[in-house]
């Protein structure tokens, strides 16, 4: 462990992360393999030349190996900007396989999961048929986008961690939008219903039917209600501010008090399902 809290404003971040790993004794490739980034982002981050997201800080600090003190010092100062965006355009130029390994990484240190979704089947619970859906709208060559499926799918990995609680939440119309074909979407929903019986998951859907107090803006995942990801048409959006963060915690819980569950949520699951199975394949 080292180095000692100090305060350390935004603009002398990236020179203060230098010190810190200098001190460290640590090269600076080391630190970035194991802060899941680039020699180069690391560079340009401890020169000024990029601003660190919370995660990048996050990340550098444990590579470096410091005390809960020291990172929260830290941290603070880069919370400054409580909310950071990521344009779409710059993940597909990074490439999208190494954006899912970020996720991963994140969803390895995580211990509750809250999401919600109004459009698609969650990530995590997606077939690989209904990823491949998903992914080649991003205009990816065939190797990237096969790297982007197999990135996808490890993450899933994290379904059978039992140390994780993971709760999710959509909506039933996410359930009959057609990504795929009939066929595929009655095994897309097979699975979402199997994985809705693991003990560590808790998989919720808001019927039509029922009346809302509150309006499905957008999709959403909180992370140990400390981080809010929010994906919009143009950006990622990244919020810490713990205000922000409690905002989407208690529109989360007003959902889930709303949404059905367990025996009733696989009903529905299953007659979407018997629906689509009954319909003539033609693709």
């Amino acid at each position: 462990m080292v180095g000692e809290a100090r305060r350390v404003n935004r603009g002398e971040l990236g020179t203060a992360l230098r010190a810190l790993r200098q001190a460290s004794g640590k090269e600076a490739k080391a630190v970035a393999r194991s802060a899941l980034m680039s020699a180069s982002k690391l560079s340009k981050i401890e020169t000024a030349k990029a601003a660190p997201s919370v995660v990048d800080v996050e990340r550098i600090l444990a590579a470096i190996g410091v005390s809960d003190e020291v990172k929260e010092e830290y941290l603070e100062a880069v919370r400054a900007a409580a909310t950071e965006a990521t344009a779409w355009r710059l993940i597909r130029r990074m490439g999208v396989h190494k954006a899912q390994q970020q996720t991963r990484a994140l969803e390895a240190q995580m211990a509750v999961l809250r999401l919600f979704q109004p459009a698609l089947v969650p990530g995590l619970l997606q077939t690989p048929e209904y990823i491949r859906a998903i992914l080649s709208r991003h205009d990816l060559g065939e190797d990237a986008l096969a790297r982007a499926i197999s990135a996808r799918m490890e993450r899933q990995q994290a379904l059978y961690d039992s140390t994780k609680e993971l709760h999710f939440i959509i909506t039933e119309p996410v359930l009959r939008w057609r990504i795929v074909t009939a066929a595929r979407m009655a095994e897309q929903l097979d699975r979402i219903a199997s994985l809705s019986r693991l003990p560590n998951i808790d998989i919720r859907i808001i019927p039509l039917s029922a009346r809302q107090q509150d309006i499905a803006n957008h999709a959403f995942v909180i992370r140990d209600d400390r981080t809010v990801t929010v994906e919009t048409v143009h950006a990622e959006l990244v919020v810490t501010d713990p205000r922000d963060v409690a905002l989407y915690v208690r529109k989360f819980e007003g959902f889930a008090a709303d949404a059905l569950s367990c025996d009733e949520a696989r009903s529905m699951l299953e007659s979407i399902r018997n629906g689509f199975l009954r319909e003539p394949e033609t693709d």
